[in-house]
């Protein structure tokens, strides 16, 4: 049989959703306030959501 070749991973790297600052590290994203610390919010041009609950928050 043929062997199946990796895909390459879809979108960012998530390297990218961490600002390093000297030794200081911040995130680039909003957490989820239901899912908590670890869970970080998916950024639309309209509003913020969470992929794991739902939860959304509109951009006014």
């Amino acid at each position: 049989m043929a062997e199946k070749k990796a895909k390459a991973p879809k979108g960012k790297a998530r390297g990218a959703f961490f600002n390093i600052e000297g030794a200081k590290v911040t995130t680039a994203k909003k957490y989820c306030p239901r899912c908590g610390p670890g869970v970080m919010m998916a950024d639309h041009k309209d509003r913020t959501a969470c992929g794991k609950c739902g939860y959304t928050e509109f951009k006014k």
